[in-house]
């Protein structure tokens, strides 16, 4: 077998939606990359701002491949990387600042390892540069129960960084912000799931590529950015309806069904328990959110399930990595425990 290629091509790839501004901020910084092998594009999903024509005017180096409609974060990557030949590829939102060397470590571990599908980098707070960021902070890791969090994020609990994530690990999911993945694996496992639209659909990616056999790391030597909340705010009601509903999705697709028998339920009390705290704090349209994301789960289950990408059964049989198999609802509500080291603590970060 031939030896890969120490600097092999790399293609970062933006999805943008009416994101000019965001554009015109940190260009520059992916710009400044010192990787020697770099292909930059910008998958455009229906734009109305002006997007293409200022990117073929300032950035005539940047490939802009255009969608005539917003496909929504996975239909839109689906479609961008289906006319992509590169094999290391990475998925970057535009909202984030890189540091100039931030591809060459994860692609020495790409080269190192052979078996890994796809490596996070640390994703720092913008506004708080000393702080992890919530969508993926220092590797993702899911609960039995479906729950996902971070190393440096437990729910809203954001961590200082103080360098105790930072060795390389296995992770359950990398960040869909800031994702390097092989274009094989991301083909293999089916891409990501359109009925997703956008949110949990790279932990669902992630959840199947592990069923096959691959692996998943973090990388905190290579560090970006993230402002994050950069197409809808966390606590905005379509993004409370699309996590809601699209993690029940996911727990259907993937568990067996001894698994889904318990755990499914169990979702829905707590999901409930969620809801009600927040009608009762004044929050209404959160509660309408998650009951909304309940009745389209069950809707998704009844017409919808054949769109769906998922794996054979026989898939299942996989000790998965970063899965903790008690419940952080618990940990952190009711034992008040707010760092990932005091939850998982038999890993030590």
């Amino acid at each position: 077998m031939s030896q890969p290629s120490e600097h092999p091509v790399v293609a970062v790839v933006i999805l943008n939606w009416n994101g000019i501004s965001y554009l015109e901020r940190f260009l520059p910084f992916l710009n400044r990359s010192t990787y020697p092998n770099l292909k930059l594009y910008v998958a455009d999903n229906g734009s109305t701002d002006n997007s293409v024509n200022w990117l073929q005017t300032h950035h005539p180096h940047i490939q802009v491949l255009t969608s005539k409609t917003n496909l929504g974060f996975a239909g839109g990557y689906n479609w961008a990387i289906s006319q992509l030949n590169e094999e290391l590829l990475v998925l970057l939102n535009s909202d984030i600042e890189v540091d100039p060397g931030w591809i060459e470590p994860v692609v020495q571990l790409f080269n190192q390892h052979q078996d890994v599908a796809a490596i996070q980098p640390k994703i720092m707070d913008f506004h708080r540069r000393d702080h992890f960021e919530y969508a993926g902070a220092a590797g993702g890791w899911m609960d039995r129960l479906g729950y996902p969090f971070s190393r440096g994020r437990v729910f809203d609990v954001l961590e200082k960084d103080h360098g105790q994530y930072d060795t390389i690990r296995e992770i359950f999911w990398a960040s869909g912000a800031a994702m390097f993945i092989r274009k094989s694996a991301f083909n293999q496992a089916g891409g990501f799931d359109e009925f997703f639209f956008a949110h949990q659909e790279e932990i669902d990616l992630c959840w199947r590529m592990q069923r096959l056999g691959w692996r998943l790391l973090v990388c905190p030597q290579s560090i970006v950015y993230h402002i994050g909340g950069g197409t809808l705010p966390k606590d905005n009601p379509r993004k409370v309806f699309l996590n809601f509903r699209n993690n029940l999705i996911m727990l259907y697709k993937n568990l067996s069904l001894a698994e889904a028998s318990w755990i499914l339920p169990g979702r829905f009390a707590l999901d409930a328990i969620s809801a009600y705290k927040n009608l009762f704090s004044m929050q209404s349209s959160y509660f309408f959110a998650v009951m909304r994301a309940h009745f389209a789960f069950l809707g998704w289950m009844l017409f919808h399930q054949k769109r769906s990408v998922r794996l054979p059964a026989n898939n299942r049989e996989v000790a998965l990595k970063g899965l903790y198999q008690g419940s952080i609802v618990w940990q952190h509500f009711i034992r008040g425990k707010n760092r990932f080291s005091e939850i998982v603590s038999s890993l030590n970060g």
